[in-house]
């Protein structure tokens, strides 16, 4: 989805070098590490055989996504819409990539319809408790594997995507990032950053660019590197859509 999907793999990967490049300049001190971000379960208007309204895509498309990392030696991030599913069932399905040494997690509330609603007809939501289970997960397939951390980033642009967020539990094999996923002007993505990551933060955060929801109302422009490095707390984990 976005940018991943939307050009040829080797136009991508490029794309790719030259933020990363962008980021290097804009903060010499820190290394960027590049990553590719792929929806494994994605949110579906139509609920399919069991009525869940998500679809998994198959393996072959995540492989394909390994691959292409392993060119830009990049890692990987396997992010889930659980729709009218939920993270119990749909995370396990994942392990056999999890495993992997460069393989870390993303989950996205937007899509998690606890209530029944169809995804899309309203904002989702996980609590503290959600997020405890796959950060309890992963700390299990570290140590059991011998892994380096893995990485969990959380999606955000509403107070209600996440509630108890105080309850959530740091642990020392899974690294947490709470993601700004807002798109918009530069004054509104301002202030989701503020009221919902600058103000409730778990770990380290996040920021989301797209490339073109950003730049919808004219004359606003997608954020660039410097500005993004401006917002404390200094987010770590850049995503581009």
């Amino acid at each position: 989805m976005g940018i991943l999907g939307e050009l040829p793999p080797k136009e991508m990967l490029a794309k790719l070098k030259g933020e990363v490049k962008n980021w290097e300049k804009a903060d010499p001190t820190t290394p960027v590490q590049p990553a590719l971000h792929y929806i494994a379960v994605v949110a579906q208007g139509d609920g399919g055989k069991d009525g869940k309204f998500r679809y998994r895509m198959p393996n072959k498309g995540i492989d394909s996504v390994l691959s292409l990392a392993k060119k830009a030696h990049a890692i990987v991030f396997l992010d889930v819409q659980v729709a009218l599913s939920n993270i119990h069932t749909e995370l396990p399905l994942l392990e056999k990539y999890l495993i992997m040494p460069q393989v870390h997690f993303g989950m996205d509330p937007e899509f998690s319809m606890k209530d029944g609603t169809h995804p899309g007809k309203k904002i989702g939501t996980y609590d503290a408790a959600d997020v405890n289970y796959v950060s309890e997960y992963l700390a299990k397939l570290v140590n059991k594997y011998h892994l380096p951390p893995k990485i969990l980033v959380v999606h955000r642009f509403t107070k209600k995507m996440l509630t108890n967020y105080k309850n959530i539990k740091l642990r020392k094999e899974v690294q947490i990032v709470m993601d700004m996923d807002g798109w918009g002007e530069p004054d509104l993505k301002t202030g989701t950053y503020r009221y919902f990551i600058h103000n409730e933060p778990v770990q380290f955060t996040g920021y989301k660019l797209f490339y073109k929801n950003d730049i919808k109302k004219a004359p606003h422009h997608m954020l660039t590197p410097a500005e993004v490095l401006k917002y404390k707390p200094y987010p770590i984990y850049i995503q581009y859509q």
